[in-house]
């Protein structure tokens, strides 16, 4: 496994390793979603040697949120679940989700990742969306996989 890349420039952005210290704020995004993960939670994948969890900052802009979109991933063999991916409600549809998975994708090629698995609402229409846009095909579905209610899309990438 390589070293986890460094700062990457995207524009007026940049990502970063996810660090403990970001928790508060990755929180407060994955809040606005339909099943956001505890703090704990976010802790133990920072923590995990086997999670590659990244965010992505404004670089020095004024009056606007520090962190605005975050990724966690993990990959073992030669596949890759993505399994959170968010925006700040502000950021949401102006290319953040692309320019995240852009790096999750350039990230495990360099991997040998030929698997990428993900499930996403059957109601996030805008991340079904972009997740096609990058060849994800629906491969079958997860009755109420949200909060035992809601029921989830499994879509699968291959290289």
């Amino acid at each position: 496994m390589a070293a986890p890349p460094g700062p990457k420039e995207m524009g007026r952005n940049v990502i970063k390793k996810m660090v403990i210290e970001d928790v508060e704020e990755v929180q407060a995004i994955d809040s606005s979603f339909l099943q956001p993960w505890s703090k704990k939670m976010w802790i133990e994948e920072c923590r995990s040697p086997l999670s590659h969890c990244y965010v992505m900052k404004r670089k020095e802009v004024k009056d606007s949120p520090g962190l605005i979109g975050f990724i966690c991933f993990n990959h073992i063999g030669e596949e890759s679940d993505l399994l959170n991916l968010g925006v700040h409600p502000h950021y949401r549809l102006k290319g953040i989700g692309r320019d995240l998975m852009n790096f999750y994708i350039d990230f495990c090629k360099q991997e040998g990742i030929k698997y990428f698995y993900l499930e996403v609402s059957v109601s996030n229409l805008p991340a079904i969306r972009l997740y096609q846009s990058f060849h994800y095909q629906i491969i079958g579905s997860r009755k109420k996989f949200y909060e035992g209610r809601v029921d989830a899309l499994l879509m699968r990438r291959s290289t």
